[in-house]
């Protein structure tokens, strides 16, 4: 197989999703995105206080 033809396999593969069509039902992007930007200000704010000078 060319490299293209993998690549064509995989976009095609990805387009399709599967049996069910893409996303997921129980996922919402914005638990997600809000869930994510939660864990990185809980590591920001740890960091901070982690690092002050003595």
């Amino acid at each position: 197989m060319s490299l293209m033809t993998t690549a064509h396999d995989l976009v095609t593969l990805a387009s399709e999703g599967g049996e069910h069509g893409g996303n997921h039902d129980s996922l919402s992007p914005y638990l997600t995105g809000g869930g994510a930007l939660l864990a990185l200000l809980l590591l920001l704010w740890i960091t901070t206080r982690l690092n002050r000078d003595r």
